[in-house]
């Protein structure tokens, strides 16, 4: 499916001091999809019902070196069992680096397991509604950026 199709949101990203004031509110990935209605029926679902969370997997492929200030890259979603690439979006590295401090942020001030969300829209209606706890960046070698990723604690890859 064309990357072309589909926009993303990232909301509640500040990590800024006047956020550490207020409640925590999680970080989330909102994917907008405006392209044909049954391809991506196909993807997000198994046998004709939503896949469940732990069978997606979500990551984000620099396509830059992650130094270069207009540096860009994929956000990528993945089913667990098959590798198989169910949606690929393009987002730049800023916002998607923002994004993963703002999670870590989230899980250390509410020691919840999930610390972002991910939703997937077509117009008006939601798609797809995933709550999730590991985020894997990869560099532009494809090899896994640690220190840019959100790996939960315990957790060895």
């Amino acid at each position: 499916m064309r990357r072309d199709y589909f926009s993303v949101e990232i909301r509640n990203a500040g990590t800024g001091d006047a956020e550490r004031d207020k409640a925590p509110e999680r970080p989330t990935i909102d994917i907008a999809f405006d392209g044909p209605e049954a391809a991506l029926d196909d993807r997000l679902t198994n046998t004709g019902e939503s896949r469940p969370s732990p069978a997606i997997d979500m990551t984000y492929r620099l396509l830059d070196p992650a130094d270069d200030p207009d540096a860009s890259g994929v956000i990528g979603v993945t089913d667990r069992q098959t590798g198989d690439f169910l949606l690929e979006a393009n987002v730049g590295v800023s916002r998607v680096f923002e994004f993963v401090q703002a999670a870590r942020e989230y899980g250390k001030r509410t020691d919840g397991t999930d610390r972002y969300g991910v939703r997937v829209t077509r117009g008006e209606g939601e798609v797809a509604r995933h709550d999730k706890s590991t985020f894997l960046v990869y560099n532009e070698e494809g090899n896994l950026a640690r220190r840019h990723s959100l790996i939960p604690s315990g957790v060895e890859l």
